[in-house]
């Protein structure tokens, strides 16, 4: 009869949400908390970008035509996150780094941190909980990752991904605190092999997009699909992961949405490559980050250090 009550003060516990980065995702989060009934900050880097989105309460660059509600706090400020019960990281992989410095002297010792971005760093090779235990110690982690593409979850279309937390008490805090009836997200304890799953999927789809653009058909696709969890599963065991975890929603789940689906920015960069662009014209028709050219070498390089074998990726 106890687990009622604890499960109602771990939501408690995690009824402000912080959400750093004002892109697409991190606008998608905002929104899935504010339904969730949490009370939300989203805090943008850029003053003049705070002051657009809360001067028009939509985010007409990323996501044209979705309303943020009036729950949703718009701030420039990391001193706006300090009060927060916890925050999610929802910038580019390659600028984790730079905005957990940024936050270092705002956020609370024991300030839970849930990663939202998918990649490994370049140079160091490190995942992004590492990097975090590096810059921000002794925070509680957690990552959110899954099949979610940033407009169908804004626009509270079903979607469903995996939120990996060692500590299982905060972990299940936090599915309660963000899951609703569109978006649903299943607790796991692989904080390894759900960051993993994430991050090198990316390079295979981009892998799928220049097979598409060359026109080697659809056989050739499912082939580096189905050998690109094999890397996967390689790479991640050999990190310490549960192989489970790479037949699920931050593992083959994604991997199949982000393969085939041309919203995806990985797989339209792969696409542009196919056809005959260079790296250059391919980044600028993808009008955005793409986690997997930033993610690639440096996922080749870690496959290399651990000897497993990776030929796709490298």
């Amino acid at each position: 009869m106890a687990e009622p009550a604890a499960r109602a003060l771990d939501r408690a516990l995690v009824d402000h949400i912080g959400v750093a980065g004002a892109g697409a995702w991190g606008t998608a989060l905002a929104l899935v908390a504010a339904r969730a009934g949490r009370r939300v900050t989203l805090r943008a880097r850029r003053p003049e970008q705070a002051a657009a989105l809360a001067r028009e309460r939509e985010n007409r660059l990323h996501l044209p035509g979705v309303s943020l509600p009036e729950a949703i706090e718009i701030a420039a400020s990391a001193e706006a996150l300090a009060g927060v019960d916890a925050l999610l990281l929802a910038v580019p992989a390659q600028h984790l780094r730079g905005t957990a410095e940024a936050l270092a002297g705002a956020l609370p010792t024991d300030c839970p941190l849930v990663i939202c971005a998918k990649g490994i760093e370049q140079g160091s090779g490190l995942a992004m909980s590492e990097v975090l235990a590096a810059v921000l110690p002794g925070r509680p982690l957690a990552a959110l990752s899954g099949p979610t593409f940033a407009a169908e979850v804004a626009r509270d279309l079903p979607a469903a991904a995996s939120l990996a937390c060692p500590d299982g008490a905060l972990g299940a805090a936090l599915v309660e605190a963000l899951g609703g009836p569109r978006f649903r997200p299943y607790r796991s304890d692989d904080l390894v092999g759900v960051e993993l799953g994430g991050a090198v999927k990316n390079v295979i789809a981009i892998a799928c997009g220049i097979t598409a653009g060359r026109r080697l058909g659809d056989n050739a696709r499912a082939a580096l699909i189905t050998r690109g969890l094999a890397e996967i599963a390689r790479l991640g065991q050999a990190r310490g992961a549960d192989p489970a975890t790479f037949m699920g929603l931050s593992g083959l789940g994604d991997l199949t949405l982000t393969c085939t689906a041309g919203q995806s920015r990985n797989y339209s960069f792969g696409l542009a490559l196919g056809q005959g662009l260079t790296v250059e014209e391919a980044q600028e028709r993808a009008r955005g980050v793409v986690e997997g050219r930033s993610t690639a070498g440096a996922v080749a390089g870690l496959g290399r250090a651990l000897g497993i074998e990776m030929p796709i990726t490298a």
